[in-house]
């Protein structure tokens, strides 16, 4: 049984490491899609990102940095807003993570609510569930201890319009189960992402 449970562990570890990026690039492929030639108020996509984050980000909230980078990530945002927060509006998101050097990739969904005012300057946080292929429990100084396989992931954001179907976004994403599982070490990325708006 042990053999069987360590041969099944790294089937699933290698399946995720190989098709975390491409899932991801899928979803957003195929979004992107169904959004073509409709009008921004009809298209079921939002908008769609892809950008290079830096992995495991030493001093932030996650402390201490164990894991290398960097990823690439993609996310969709669907046009469905969910509701009204404190001027924010909530939409739906899916995307993932794929880090290059065979460390912790992602994927996840959730709500993100985005603040815009009238400049060309937004403000994105939310929450939502990360699946990670990482380690729950290691003696091993270069991978993180995350506690469970399913994480929560909070991002936060800051935009800049450089037109109306472009953007740039500052984006940092910290994952970690909550203290609901132990350990609870976390991870941080930080990045730049390129964002189109339909």
């Amino acid at each position: 049984m042990i053999f069987a449970d360590g041969v099944r562990r790294s089937l699933y570890h290698r399946f995720f490491r190989l098709h975390a990026g491409p899932w991801a690039l899928a979803v957003c492929l195929t979004m992107t899609g169904l959004a073509f030639g409709q009008s921004p108020s009809a298209g079921p996509v939002r908008e769609i990102r892809a950008g290079v984050l830096a992995h495991d980000v030493d001093g932030l909230w996650s402390g201490e940095s164990r894991e290398e980078g960097p990823d690439f990530s993609m996310a969709v945002i669907f046009n469905r807003p969910l509701f009204n927060l404190l001027s924010a509006t909530a939409y739906p998101s899916v995307g993932g993570s794929w880090n290059t050097r065979g460390d912790t990739s992602t994927v996840y969904g959730g709500v993100l609510l985005q603040w815009e005012p009238a400049s060309a300057f937004s403000f994105s946080t939310g929450i939502g569930l990360a699946l990670h292929d990482g380690e729950r429990d290691t003696d091993s100084a270069d991978r993180k201890s995350l506690g469970s396989r399913v994480l929560f992931r909070i991002p936060i954001e800051i935009g800049y319009a450089i037109s109306r179907h472009h953007r740039i976004v500052l984006a940092f994403d910290h994952v970690s189960n909550a203290d609901l599982a132990s350990p609870n070490e976390g991870m941080d990325s930080l990045g730049l992402v390129y964002g189109y708006r339909f």
